[in-house]
């Protein structure tokens, strides 16, 4: 018999809109923002709304996760407490955490998740996470599947939870720590400044300019969508999508492919099964490109690659339609095999290497008629990043997501009964004394028209029995209020059969992997520092944002500006005709210096002293 193993597809969602339509579209799992302390700030929700997005969900068997993962300061801990019991009482299934300092709180038994802020790239990260009652763990971007899969072999017991789609931060996330030391606003607080998306110049050691004013930092989007099968295979569980400040079209645009892409797989692997219940019929075909990116990339899960940057601009592309042949007039002709549509937005790269756009205001064949004229040079490539069609199907009902049921009506002794069992085992049985009056005419196709009469519930009858000794007449009526009241006790009973995941936190005094931590450790609390302590770290140096360290490395990155010049002495041949160090200059006149570390294969960003 074949082993199976669930696999969770995690959503985002900024808000409770956003987390329904992540359910209705496919999601087995959503993660939302707590009413505080989350690392994205600008995207916390209240009480209420998280509940009801729980109970919608739960009703599908699909999980919602809450952030809570900053690092905390000592007076906050207490607010965090209760705040945590309170996503308890609600039905809130697990909390994704990054300060150490949460585990020594007086907690409710639910579940605590790994946070990718806690900065878990190795096996020995992972094991100690587990080992200290951590039920999930997310790992860290810029792992290679060879990489995953020494992970999960060497835990194969932690679910693993691994990024598949979305932005990129180009530091390993929870080690930058640019933002704070230029604008005093922590990303591991919930306030990144985006730093990384800005425009520098890269300068070498006599001030000669390499490269003038580009993204040098900015990275391209995440897509896997082709390589769901081999995380699979190299022990992921869950698949999350980057995008809580993202909107609802993009919510339900990602999660409907990624949704269609798993269930083709599962329809092979028998191995591998969805997470929750119920199937979704999209009213529209998903396609990831027409939400927003800045170009896609797998990153480093094929190893090192040049195809990672998206120098010339931060801003989305969208989806690349062909060229400008020439213009004329007041319009453009075009060359490509995809159409436009009045009003779509189009962007592309000018001479200078400048992002720019316009709209759409009518659209004759392969002319083009913008708003205003744009300067454009003959051959240029065009992309489309808002299509008015596709957007308006978004801005409707799009999906449905349905669970299974069998329907039975059946006669007794003392009348009629109606059974409902879902594909989940949950059953629910109504009787209807009633006396019996035979039909004139055959009742059986009438009977199974009013019972498939579902539509406005979260059910789809699977089969539909009529199991009568006679042809016995039953008004549509009362028929219909038979329906009505078993959906509600089927419904009912999906919620009490409901098995919310416990857990308790128990304390442990296993050796953490380091035996000292500096800044890069996120110490801000006297919790975390007793927890760091009885686990086996002798040197506990408080966190950046509450003592800042002189000459502290402020960025970790995969990401190496000498490798994409070609210049890397590892990867490549070319050497480079600069001089070192090189340094990011920003259009303030700021400037950073690069540190290249070979050994550990990555680029560091220093503040200039």
């Amino acid at each position: 018999m074949i082993k199976q193993r669930k696999i969770e597809l995690l959503a985002p969602a900024k808000n409770l809109e956003c987390g329904i339509e992540a359910i209705n579209h496919g999601a087995d799992a959503v993660y939302i923002g707590a009413p505080k302390f989350g690392a994205r700030a600008a995207a916390g929700n209240s009480l209420e709304d998280i509940a009801a997005l729980v109970e919608h969900a739960h009703l599908y068997n699909a999980r919602i996760y809450v952030t809570v993962n900053t690092i905390l300061k000592d007076e906050e801990l207490k607010e965090t407490e209760r705040m945590i019991w309170e996503l308890y009482w609600v039905g809130v299934d697990a909390l994704i955490v990054q300060d150490m300092g949460i585990t020594q709180l007086n907690l409710p038994p639910i579940p605590l998740h790994a946070s990718t802020q806690m900065d878990n790239r190795t096996p020995e990260k992972v094991r100690f996470l587990a080992d200290a009652g951590f039920r999930q763990v997310v790992l860290a971007r810029e792992l290679s599947l060879r990489e995953i899969s020494k992970i999960h072999e060497a835990c194969p017991d932690v679910p693993l939870e691994i990024f598949v789609h979305g932005a990129l931060c180009v530091s390993y996330s929870g080690q930058c720590y640019v933002s704070q030391a230029c604008f005093g606003r922590s990303a591991n607080r919930g306030e990144c400044a985006q730093f990384c998306r800005l425009a520098f110049s890269l300068v070498d050691a006599d001030g000669k300019v390499i490269v003038k004013d580009k993204h040098l930092l900015s990275l391209k989007d995440l897509n896997q969508s082709e390589e769901l099968e081999q995380l699979l295979d190299a022990g992921a569980t869950s698949l999350k999508i980057e995008g809580r400040l993202k909107d609802v079209s993009y919510v339900k645009n990602v999660t409907g492919a990624y949704r269609r892409k798993l269930d083709a797989i599962f329809a092979k692997r028998k191995e591998y099964v969805r997470a929750s219940s119920g199937a979704c019929r999209t009213e529209f075909t998903p396609q990831l490109d027409k939400s927003f990116s800045r170009g896609f990339t797998h990153y480093y899960l094929h190893g090192r690659s040049k195809d990672v940057s998206s120098f010339d601009t931060p801003k989305s592309l969208g989806e690349e339609m062909g060229t400008m042949k020439e213009a004329r007039g007041n319009y453009l002709t075009v060359a490509g095999l995809k159409s436009f549509n009045n009003g779509d937005g189009v962007c592309y790269i000018d001479e200078q290497g400048k992002l720019q756009g316009f709209r759409i205001n009518r659209v004759d064949g392969n002319k083009l008629y913008p708003q205003e004229m744009p300067r454009i040079k003959p051959r240029t490539v065009l992309y489309r990043n808002f299509d008015q069609e596709f957007e308006k199907l978004l801005a409707r009902k799009s999906s449905e997501r349905k669970i299974a049921v069998a329907v039975r009506l059946s006669d007794n002794n003392f009348g009629f009964s109606l059974s409902l069992a879902d594909e989940d085992d949950n059953s629910v049985t109504l009787a209807l004394p009633r006396e019996k009056e035979l039909a004139r005419t055959p009742q059986a196709e009438n009977l199974k028209t009013q019972l498939a009469k579902l539509g406005n519930t979260p059910f789809e009858a699977e089969r539909i029995d009529i199991d009568f000794m006679d042809n016995w007449f039953l008004p549509a009526s009362v028929l219909a209020e038979l329906r009505r009241q078993a959906v509600e006790k089927l419904i009912a009973a999906r919620r009490i059969n409901y098995r919310q995941e416990l857990a308790v936190m128990k304390p442990t005094t296993h050796a953490y992997p380091q035996a000292s931590l500096t800044y890069l450790g996120n110490v801000m609390n006297w919790n975390a520092v007793r927890f760091y302590a009885g686990h086996g770290v002798e040197s506990i140096a408080m966190a950046y944002e509450q003592t800042p360290v002189d000459k502290a490395v402020l960025m970790f990155c995969k990401h190496c500006l000498r490798y994409s010049m070609g210049w890397c002495p590892i990867h490549q041949r070319e050497r480079s005709p600069y001089k070192e160090p090189y340094y990011l200059v920003s259009a303030d006149g700021k400037r950073f210096r690069l540190e290249f570390d070979c050994k550990n294969c990555q680029m560091k960003v220093n503040a200039e002293q």
